[in-house]
């Protein structure tokens, strides 16, 4: 078992078991430790328009709706929770922000919408997926919003 695993610990692993009566097993194992990487997107809308944030932009393959999911969202370094959705409830889900009350809501493939847009939301909305009790996979997306 290895703990608090870090890319350092990339590499060949071996292991030898001495057995009675068969002599000696051997096996070896290569172990890649990747980083885990936040993607970053930049959206641009208008004022009082329909804003619509994906997700996982990228990720194609797999079913965000069988994992817990929240979005957040932040500002001068602080991030407040917005939304959160549970796999056992997946058409239920938790809208936990005042400032942003009813605009906000989770749309299809759990992207986040919010209706209508103001000034005040150009901030970095982030989602984070846990698709593994100890990972998760995020992307943030900064927003800028445009009055005509």
């Amino acid at each position: 078992h290895l703990k608090n695993v870090t890319i350092s610990l990339s590499g060949q692993y071996d292991c030898s078991i001495a057995t009675h009566p068969y002599g000696t097993k051997a096996a070896k194992i290569q172990l890649i430790v990747k980083a885990e990487k936040e993607q970053h997107y930049l959206k641009k809308v208008w004022l009082n328009q329909t804003l619509e944030i994906p997700c996982l932009e990228d990720t194609t393959s797999e079913n965000l709706s069988t994992y817990p999911l929240k979005w957040l969202v932040g500002e001068n370094g602080r991030k407040e929770e917005l939304v959160t959705k549970e796999p056992s409830c997946p058409a239920i889900y938790r809208n936990s922000c005042a400032l942003y009350g009813q605009r906000v809501f989770l749309g299809l493939n759990n992207s986040l919408k919010i209706f209508p847009t103001k000034i005040t939301d150009d901030k970095v909305f982030s989602c984070h997926a846990m698709y593994h009790p100890e990972r998760v996979q995020k992307s943030s997306t900064t927003v800028r919003v445009f009055s005509k």
